[in-house]
This record gives structure tokens, sequence and C-alpha cells, in this order.
């Protein structure tokens, strides 16, 4: 299929859009829809929020009966079943769309191309595959827990320029500076869940919650902890929206983070710690998009050797902690660079005084 440059236009137009649902619409995707009629704007909308209307009804009120032989410019194929809100496509079809361009076909197995098929049926002209990239890119955490039943997960690293994240008694703060503690507060605010382990909680007592930006919600918060050795006087505890993933149940441990807030799964692997595969599976069947990772170097090993790890989000402050500091990632020695694992760059930019790379395992 070939674009014009107009399609272009109008299809970055709704990705625009759907990007202002960035912080807001878990678990559902991020969605924008643009009608345009005689290359002209008629109506434009974005999904805000689970059980709101979506971006394409929000698009059509706005165009009313303008939309009668428009185009639709939609980042995601219209839903076809009946979920919170009626399905997306009839509004099309009713509401009598020309021809629909969407960027992708929906990995969610409730519509998958049943949507793009009944605009078809419906005598609309359909094409797919503009700014799918980008498209994708948005929503790459509900492509992922879709299509593989996982979170995407990118794991945040704030490092000395020798690699390291903590001295060796376990002081971390602040390694970096200022703005790249600001930006950290955007990744954690897109993000679904924030994910750490009980020794950061123990060293660094965090919050983990989104400050430095305005969000209308906050992320849950996950702590690995095999044998709740968490205090419920932790930080992290004391107002609530956490998990807990343990190893084994300690009935009189649990009751007393239960009746703090907390919730608790056990989910043990054969070696008696936290199964981080299995607790990722977990989180897919709660509706977890994106996973943000704050943790050491102990559970960051971990995660990468269990295969748990998407991306790598590391912010590298221009100073030098020595050989005896911490580094980045518990893992086994290497003894032939066969074994070293590649990454693709895919962002690297300045961020105060640090640089901050976005990295992605191959």
């Amino acid at each position: 299929m070939s674009f014009s440059a107009a399609d272009h236009t109008f299809m970055a137009a709704a990705l625009r859009l759907a990007e202002r649902g960035l912080y807001t619409t878990t678990p559902n995707p991020r969605v924008g829809c643009i009608i345009v009629r005689d290359e002209t704007t008629v109506g434009e909308g974005w999904h805000e929020r689970a059980g709101a209307a979506h971006a394409e009804a929000h698009a059509l009120k706005a165009a009313g009966a303008a939309a009668r032989g428009a185009t639709a410019y939609v980042s995601l194929e219209p839903c076809s079943h009946h979920g919170r809100t009626p399905p997306c496509v009839d509004a099309l079809v009713a509401a009598g769309i020309r021809r629909v361009v969407a960027a992708m076909t929906d990995p969610n197995p409730q519509v998958a191309g049943s949507g793009l098929e009944r605009l078809r049926a419906s005598g609309i002209a359909v094409d797919v595959g503009l700014m799918e990239t980008e498209a994708r890119e948005l929503n790459i955490g509900f492509v992922s827990r879709m299509t593989r039943g996982t979170p995407w997960l990118r794991l945040k690293v704030a490092a000395s320029l020798d690699g390291k994240t903590a001295l060796n008694n376990g002081t971390s703060q602040w390694i970096t500076g200022p703005d790249a503690r600001r930006d950290t507060h955007r990744w954690r605010a897109r993000c679904c869940a924030v994910l750490t382990g009980i020794g950061t909680v123990r060293d660094d007592d965090p919050q983990l919650t989104v400050r430095a930006v305005e969000t209308p919600r906050q992320p849950l918060r996950v702590v690995v902890d095999s044998r709740l050795d968490i205090s419920p006087t932790a930080r992290i505890v004391g107002d609530g929206h956490l998990l807990i993933a343990a190893a084994q149940a300690d009935a009189a441990k649990a009751g007393a983070l239960r009746a703090l807030g907390a919730e608790i799964v056990v989910l043990p692997n054969t070696a008696g710690k936290v199964d981080l595969p299995e607790l990722l599976r977990e989180l897919a069947r709660r509706g977890i998009n994106e996973v943000h990772a704050e943790a050491g170097f102990k559970l960051n090993g971990s995660l990468l050797r269990e295969g748990g790890v998407d991306e790598l989000l590391i912010y590298q402050a221009p100073v030098l902690l020595g050989d005896r500091a911490r580094g980045m990632f518990d893992l086994p020695e290497l003894t032939d660079l066969s074994g070293r694992r590649e990454l693709v760059v895919t962002d690297r930019r300045a961020v105060g005084n640090d640089m901050r790379i976005v990295a992605r395992l191959k």
C-alpha cells in the first residue's frame, strides 16, 4: 500500500494525540484518532483512561455530521468487541466513514484483525501499516502483554562512569544529578508497575512513587522479598498500593503487612527464591503492560539471567567510585567474549550533567 504525504501528516497527528494518554490509559493501549474530510480535520480524540470513551468515539462526536464520507486515521485497529464501551467499528460504520487508515492491527486476541474485516465487510476502504513502528513503540507494553503474556520490562540503572551503582556499604544516594532523577519520574509515570527488591528497600528506604511530574495515578509498587523481611515501617509500605512477591508464606509477617494494605503473592522457584518469570506472568494477568525496575545489582542480575529484561535505561554520571563499589549486574564471570550480551542502543542523550542511554537486548 502506498500512502500519500497527507496520510502521513494526519497519522502523525493521531499518534501525537495518542501520546496524551501516556500516563493514563493502562491497562488499555494509547490510541489517537483524527477524522479528516477534504484534507481538513473535522474531529479528533484520544483514549484517556480505561472505562472512558475510546479515541474514535471522541473524534466522531467532535466531527458530528461532517464524519459522513470522511477518512478516519487511527493509531490502532478499531475494536470490534464489547468491553466497558461499545465496539468502535459499529460507531465508524454508523457515522458513514468512507475510509479507515490504521497504523497497526490490534494484538489483542479479541480483536486481532476482526475489526478491520468488519469495516471492509461494511464497504469501508481500509488501509493498514502507516507508521506502524511508531505506533508499536507507543504501546510496546500492551503488545508485549498480548503477544507474550508478560509485560515489557525496562530496567533503570544509575551508575558512575566506571559502571558502579553503589558503594560497597550500600550507599547509592545520589550518584546522578537532579535532572536525571526528574527524568526518571517521567519513565515511572508511564509504567504500570515499579519493581524493586528487598535489598533496595532496606538500603535506601525508597517511596518509588511519581513525584516530579504531574500524573493522575500512581503505578503499582512491587517488591521482590523472598522471606518477607520488609519492615512494616518502610516508606514503600505506608500508603498501600503495594504487591510483595515472596517465596515462602510467614503467617505473622504476612498478616501485619496485609493490615497495612499490602498484597502478598507467594511464587517460589526450585531454589527457594521468588520465581521471577512467574511474577512477570502474574503481573500480565493483572493487566500490567510496562514494568519499570529500579533495583540493586543482585536483582538486576537475576532479571537478566532469567530473561526478564527487555530494555535498559542507564543514567551514567561523570564520577568514579572505584573497583570495590557495587556494579550494575550480578552476573557470572565470563571466560570467553562469545558469552557477552549484546545490546542495541536506541537513544543516547545528555540529561543535565549525566548521560542517558536506552538500549535493548538483542
